[in-house]
Formats: C-alpha cells, structure tokens, sequence
C-alpha cells in the first residue's frame, strides 16, 4: 500500500469510515485536568475538488446519543437536559460552508455547527494526511484536526462552583477529528 500526499489529484465524494475515524472532545473538570470522550455513531462525507478546493465541501450528522467518555453515569448526565438534551435535540449537525486551502496539506474548513437547535459558524483548521488504496482496493483519504467552541454559546450551561474556586466543567470545549474516508462507486 503506498501513500500520496498530493491534494490535487482528489476529485469525487468520499464517506467517513466510523471504524477508522473519530469525533473527540475534551473538556477540562474541575479546573484541574482534561476529560476526553468521543461520539462513536455518525455519518460524514466529503466532495473533493482537488484542482479548486474551494468548491470541496463536508458535512457530518453525529448521532448524541453516542457519546462515550468512558465512564457511564457521566455519559448519561451527558445526555439529560443540563448537556444535550436528548429527546428533543438527538443529532449534533454541521455542513460546510467554506474549504480554503492554505499551502501545502493545510486547509480551513468553515461551516454551521447546529448543536441544540442553535446554529453558529466556526472554522476548523485541517490537514490533508495523505490518500491510498487500502488492501480491500477502495480509495481511502485522511485528515485531521481541531477548533474550540464554548459550549454556553450552544445553550449548554450547566455547571458547578467549586469550594476553591472555578468551575466544575470548562466553557471551552476542544473538538478533535480523525477522519479515514472511502471513496463513492
């Protein structure tokens, strides 16, 4: 299996392969350390026009029920009307709205994020890893990535103060992504 890492030979729709991609979070608790986690069921796709990039686009639709940070109540709390609020909001939605190549393997991607009905553009800095043809003979790319977001401009303001001061989860959420895709028939 051989690598290339030239964008402009891309051209065609490519779906995220959940076994081979991850959607992470962080945040910090209690001021003094970071908790990861990641949604484990989602759909994503990415139209590729290597030669103009700008005309690329991406969406992804994150099932919130999926949540995992390894820990069970947490993830249930995670769930309930403090945080995702489930049974109303069930998907975490975002759909391109710009791909800026930057040089090199460097890209933004700029989109809507919809997270509890609440719609806000943010950009996420990504870089192409390269494409391949995997040993099953499907055309296979990567990226990754990451931005922030505060997670109070989404509507989700649960929190606690500490006894020394701070709070008991950040504002600051990281968003980390691992993106393997397949190339469409």
């Amino acid at each position: 299996m051989t690598t290339a890492t030239d964008f402009s030979t891309l051209t065609g729709t490519y779906n995220f392969d959940p076994a081979h991609t991850r959607i992470g979070f962080s945040a910090r608790h209690a001021m003094v350390t970071k908790v990861s986690g990641a949604f484990n069921e989602f759909e994503g796709s990415a139209t590729l026009d290597g030669a103009n990039p700008s005309n690329s686009s991406a969406t992804l639709t994150v099932q919130a029920a999926s949540v995992d940070t390894r820990q069970p109540q947490r993830d249930e709390h995670l769930r309930s009307s403090d945080f995702f609020e489930l049974e109303t909001y069930p998907t975490i939605t975002f759909k391109s709205t710009a791909v800026t190549h930057k040089g090199g393997n460097d890209f933004e991607v700029t989109g809507d994020l919809t997270i509890k009905a609440t719609t806000k553009s943010i950009t996420i800095p990504i870089e192409f890893t390269g494409a391949a043809k995997d040993p099953f003979g499907n055309d296979r790319i990567g990226f990754e990535g990451e931005t922030s977001l505060l997670r109070s401009e989404y509507g989700i303001e649960f929190n606690a103060v500490l006894e020394t001061g701070g709070v008991l989860v950040s504002d600051k959420i990281n968003l980390e992504f691992e993106i393997s895709a397949i190339k469409s028939a």
